[in-house]
């Protein structure tokens, strides 16, 4: 971008809308209404996935609107697919007659990570919307603005085209790994007594469901579980939670030990779940099942890669609830029938399943580092365009 490129504020070159949540009891997955979406969750490729809609929307969004996200995560962006009711966790962005919208865009995406460092906040981090009105674009001519979003795309298709091939094999391995869990389950379940998880379990739980973000601390406290940290049959660790010390002991009962079985009960890894290793001992946790196995009937690895089982994502997803986000309840958890061997046939079932996945594991490892350096090349392109050396 040449150093005599003017620079407008946002709001002065494009219309922003604050997105604003109805009422719950306006949200349907029937149709009714317009499709409506809340924030980053929601967000496809290219558009929004639409999961739920809202028969009274507040705050609308027309077709091909820039999404922002605002919060939980701040950056993101995407484009409307049409009209749309947005909630709080987005903004919409239309810009005027002279801007281009796709170099708008791309400029989002360049500046996200100027964008993720204003946010505040104990709970999660947001922006507001004076950040957002006073945001600086350069806005060269629109034969210069279209000439920069040609040349991104030009390099950007080789990238996505690299991008889907190492989607699409990690697709491949999701259904490989599905597809050994249940050969190795199906081979028990002629010989095996058939349970319900309760029945095997000390107890099952929750963790800190009424108002958590009250023992919200930035520093001094003790790390928590929340359902974005529980994978399948591993931890992801970042983005913890933390909560006070005073917190964590006015909610013991929601503190995780090893050995201790963890269950997404919300969000896109509903129903995921991994036994805790030792490294998380004395954690706690917020909105996550934990289920605690009797260890003399069950493994909890075993009831992990169970539960993380095409038997046991079927049962658990038939059994969640909730219209706008799906939600597993705990009780009915407890319920599900298991197959259940004795703990020496439990150990043979995990050492085949582990010799299986091995591979499978460092694969998929080698897959996200490489998508990862692709991101990386992705945001140099994008840093280039919008400080003037892409020629």
């Amino acid at each position: 971008m040449k150093s005599d490129t003017p620079r407008y504020l946002l709001k002065d070159v494009a219309i922003i809308i604050a997105g604003q949540s109805p009422d719950s009891k306006y949200y349907n997955t029937k149709g009714e209404g317009l499709p409506f979406f809340q924030g980053k969750a929601d967000f496809g490729v290219l558009y929004p996935k639409i999961r739920t809609y809202c028969s009274q929307p507040t705050k609308i969004a027309e077709k091909d609107d820039i999404l922002l996200s605002v919060r939980a995560p701040v950056g993101p962006t995407n484009l409307s697919p049409g009209k749309v009711c947005i909630g709080r966790g987005l903004t919409a962005i239309r810009p005027s007659s002279r801007i281009c919208l796709k170099y708008l865009l791309y400029f989002f995406r360049y500046y996200e990570v100027q964008l993720q460092k204003s946010g505040t906040g104990t709970t999660f981090k947001a922006i507001t919307q004076n950040v957002i009105k006073n945001i600086e674009v350069p806005v060269p001519d629109l034969y210069e603005q279209e000439r920069i979003v040609s040349k991104i795309e030009e390099l950007f298709s080789g990238l996505d085209a690299s991008v889907a091939e190492l989607q699409t094999a990690k697709e491949k391995l999701k259904v490989y790994r599905q597809a050994v869990l249940k050969e190795a389950f199906d081979s028990v379940r002629v010989n095996s007594k058939r349970v319900t998880i309760r029945s095997v379990c000390e107890t099952i739980k929750v963790g800190i469901v009424i108002k958590p973000t009250q023992y919200y601390v930035e520093q001094g406290g003790v790390f928590a579980f929340r359902n974005a940290n529980v994978r399948r049959n591993y931890i992801e660790d970042k983005d913890w939670a933390m909560i006070s010390q005073e917190g964590h002991q006015k909610n013991l009962k929601s503190q995780v030990h090893k050995g201790d079985v963890l269950i997404a009960r919300s969000g896109v890894n509903l129903g995921m779940a991994a036994a805790v290793p030792q490294e998380y001992d004395g954690y706690n946790a917020i909105d996550v099942v934990i289920a605690v196995p009797k260890k003399e009937f069950i493994l909890p690895q075993y009831l992990a890669q169970y539960t993380n089982s095409p038997y046991g994502l079927e049962i658990v997803r038939k059994n969640q609830h909730g219209a706008a986000q799906g939600h597993l309840n705990v009780k009915e958890y407890g319920n599900l029938p298991i197959f259940l061997p004795n703990i020496p046939e439990q150990y043979s079932l995990l050492e085949k399943i582990e010799s299986r996945l091995s591979v499978c594991d460092s694969i998929e490892q080698t897959i996200d580092i490489s998508l990862q350096q692709a991101e990386a090349l992705r945001q140099s392109v994008l840093k280039q365009a919008f400080e003037g050396r892409l020629i």
